[in-house]
């Protein structure tokens, strides 16, 4: 992509950032004293789990290079604002949804170049390898994420009533560029969009109900069944795909690297409509049984 759509990219993120930090309090992150379990896990399967997964998928599949590359830059990413979002319409626990988002965003300006360093040199062959400057990865993601959200943070303390009505115009004015971008990315990489997509889009679909089934099961193991388990299973799998195309166009300067987290996002949203579904459905179960019992 030439550097307008570039710089038109880091600026959507911030703004996605600059919303979610509109959203955000003191307490939110202070759940993790009152969650302690749920947000350990959550982590666990953000930060540790997800990333194994994604590397398991790229070692299987015979991908090309800038495939299992995409697949490893999205399995570094955290959960987005899109979590939030799915989290709240399935009923699951949108404090510790937010709560885990926050942290996990915080804790992988330190992991992601470490993660994407490591399938750049696995997957590219040694003449073709690019590695990422750590320290200016680390500084780039903190001016993209840390500085955003914690204006939106100041601002929502200061001026409660501001951000309140502020927070919505900016999700959907970032998520209008957003698609716009994705848009471009596919116009950029027309040629290859198909086959890509043919490579791409099972893998990605892979990785997206692997990590939700992953995120669902451990909760169980650990007896948290509540809508927590609903909230750790949508973390765990739906993956900020904004920051991973950001990853890969601004940090990497390669648009057939973007190409699987552009897919990714497509596809997070019929899986996150069925989360959905089966979130509310089972919402309406539980509310039936209390009404027996009452």
């Amino acid at each position: 992509m030439d550097k307008i759509s570039t710089i038109i990219l880091a600026g959507s993120l911030i703004i996605i950032m600059l919303g979610m930090g509109l959203s955000l309090v003191m307490d939110d992150f202070k759940r993790i004293f009152v969650y302690p379990k749920a947000i350990l896990i959550g982590l666990t399967n953000q930060l540790i789990l997800l990333p194994l997964i994604g590397f398991i998928i790229a070692l299987i599949f015979p991908l090309k290079p800038e495939i299992a590359i995409g697949i490893m830059i999205l399995a570094a990413c955290p959960g987005g604002p899109t979590s939030n979002l799915i989290a709240h319409l399935a009923k699951g626990d949108l404090a510790l949804s937010v709560s885990l988002t926050a942290i996990s965003s915080f804790i992988t300006i330190l992991t992601v170049p470490f993660i994407v360093n490591f399938a750049l040199i696995q997957f590219l062959e040694q003449g073709q390898i690019i590695k990422l400057d750590v320290i200016s990865t680390i500084a780039q993601i903190f001016v993209i994420i840390v500085i955003p959200v914690g204006l939106g943070m100041i601002i929502r303390k200061y001026k409660e009533n501001f951000a309140l009505k502020m927070a919505k115009p900016v999700r959907k004015a970032s998520g209008i560029v957003v698609a716009l971008v994705i848009i471009g990315v596919v116009i950029k990489e027309k040629e290859n969009v198909i086959p890509y997509f043919q490579q791409a889009g099972i893998v990605a679909l892979i990785l997206n109900i692997a990590t939700m089934l992953v995120g669902f099961y451990t909760a169980k193991i650990f007896k948290i069944l509540d809508r927590r388990a609903v909230s750790i299973s949508i973390e765990s799998g739906i993956q900020n795909g904004t920051l991973a195309i950001t990853i890969a166009v601004v940090l990497l300067g390669n648009s057939e690297f973007a190409i699987t987290p552009a897919i990714y996002s497509l596809i997070m949203f019929f899986t996150g409509g069925v989360a959905i579904y089966f979130g509310v459905r089972r919402n309406k179960k539980e509310e039936a049984l209390s009404t027996i019992k009452i």
